[in-house]
């Protein structure tokens, strides 16, 4: 993807300084055009014209996600949050949010959080066509909710094992539902699916076939 200014100045120079401030790049890290080169005016009086430079960068993944996200956040009134972002080295970004706003950016269970993360990840791999991933924080949000998730699933796990009857949790997006699948594969003697569709799909965990409760009722 190619982001792209038109700077306008009394020379070439300042017309490149121009597009730059525009596209917040220094001069060295953009590629020119010049559309029209700076003429004086005849007699210091008579007509003259300025430099115009197209001025032109490749935008990475990671530069498009944060663009997205970053107008994202300003319609939804949300100006005041920083974005700090760090390639990781899983081909993606990770984007942490700092501000006094992000409890609004979290959501409900982190639901406005998943979603920011979801559509500026579909933006993100679109600039390349190849499968590059966003991951979108605020402090250490999603390890809190990982370690909550990952407790829950213990703890109705274990449940299961000893009583035999089957437990069923509140309706999860894909990544919690993830973890809790993960977890539940700590717990010996019983496994977990999930039922329903969209938004009230859930993790129900129960014991393996043949598999008989500690403690029976």
């Amino acid at each position: 993807m190619i982001r792209e200014a038109i700077g306008v100045g009394e020379t070439e120079v300042a017309a490149q300084e121009d597009a730059c401030r525009q596209l917040g790049v220094e001069t060295y890290e953009a590629e020119f055009e010049i559309i029209q080169r700076a003429e004086k005016k005849i007699l210091g009086l008579f007509g003259g014209c300025p430099a115009k430079v197209r001025a032109f960068i490749k935008a990475s993944p990671a530069d498009v996600a944060q663009d997205f996200l970053k107008n994202v956040l300003d319609a939804m009134g949300l100006e005041g949050i920083t974005l700090n972002a760090a390639e990781s080295e899983e081909n993606g970004v990770v984007i942490d949010l700092e501000g006094e706003d992000v409890g609004s950016v979290i959501g409900r269970r982190g639901e406005t959080l998943d979603a920011l993360q979801y559509l500026t990840g579909l933006v993100a791999n679109h600039v390349e066509n190849s499968y590059y991933k966003v991951t979108i924080n605020t402090g250490d949000y999603r390890e809190k909710r990982e370690k909550t998730l990952r407790s829950l699933a213990h703890k109705n796990a274990n449940r299961v094992a000893k009583y035999g009857r089957n437990v069923t949790l509140e309706p999860m997006n894909p990544y919690e539902r993830r973890i809790i699948h993960t977890a539940v594969q700590d717990i010996e003697g019983v496994t977990s699916h999930s039922v329903g569709s969209d938004a009230d799909r859930r993790v129900v965990i129960t014991l393996k076939e043949g598999v008989k409760p500690t403690h029976p009722p």
